[in-house]
């Protein structure tokens, strides 16, 4: 059965020590042990024509993530399979294509079963070779937790934007619908704080003054608006906008943009 990691995996023993993993509830670690092989044998006592001394048969590694996953384990996978240059992207906290293949590719040059999940074995090996990742690593391509959202941002329909956590909620009437990572302007070009509306959007819009392509703009001052950035999805926090809110998960954009109508309100706030 499949057990979340930040309950499972919180210490592994390893040739007898005990290796500390961080946990995602903030509750502090929580220790376990697992067995020092998890692919060990498990002896049955009589083999199948019901005559003793059987052979032994192993018993499979738990799964502890699969594709579908999300979370802050997810994370953790991420930033340890980039650690030793199986995956070149994130962290995001998705277990999606590109994490199932590196786990392939990560167990196939170790000898372990193809599988593309993440067992109690992958796990192990993976413990050994990398070290924990502190935040930066964990956060590398956006998506940190969500800052608590401004007084402003409590009533209505709101983008509520913040530039300490770099993160966007859309908020209806104080509940969160949906986070998401964003980035900046730069120091030249900041991004303006207070209080907005949206005033156009602009499915296909593209940038007049720099030439550039502005994906699901949705305007809130100015000529700086929230939208899509190819950049931001590729390069992380290694660029900065002209001023406007960049989002990088493009699905997570294309739903904000058919939600968001003009007049909602727009929250830029440190």
């Amino acid at each position: 059965m499949r057990t979340a990691m930040a309950a499972l995996v919180a210490a592994v023993a390893v040739g007898g020590c005990t290796v500390q993993a961080p946990q995602g509830d903030g509750k502090g670690p929580v220790r376990i042990e697992l067995p020092e092989d998890s692919s060990a044998l498990s002896a049955s006592p009589r083999a199948d024509d019901g005559k003793p001394g059987a052979a032994p048969t192993k018993a499979a590694p738990e799964v502890l993530l699969a594709p579908g996953d999300r979370g802050r384990d997810v994370r953790e996978l991420q930033a340890r399979l980039r650690q030793v240059a199986w995956i070149f992207e994130g962290p995001t906290g998705t277990y999606d294509e590109a994490t199932e293949e590196a786990v392939k590719g990560f167990q196939g040059k170790r000898g372990l079963p193809r599988t593309g999940e993440t067992d109690t074995v992958t796990w192990r090996r993976l413990l050994r070779m990398t070290h924990e990742p502190g935040r930066w690593e964990l956060y590398l391509m956006g998506g940190q937790p969500a800052a608590a959202p401004d007084p402003r941002c409590l009533t209505g329909r709101v983008l509520c934007i913040s530039k300490s956590s770099r993160t966007l909620r859309w908020m209806v009437d104080g509940r969160t619908v949906t986070t998401a990572a964003v980035r900046f302007g730069s120091e030249y070009t900041p991004t303006r704080e207070g209080v907005f509306r949206v005033y156009w959007k602009s499915r296909h819009h593209v940038s007049t003054l720099y030439d550039s392509p502005m994906p699901y703009a949705m305007f809130f001052s100015g000529g700086q608006a929230v939208h899509y950035s190819a950049d931001f999805a590729a390069r992380g926090y290694g660029g900065a906008s002209h001023g406007c809110v960049n989002v990088r998960d493009e699905a997570v954009i294309a739903e904000l943009f058919q939600e968001v109508r003009d007049g909602d309100k727009v929250v830029v706030y440190w």
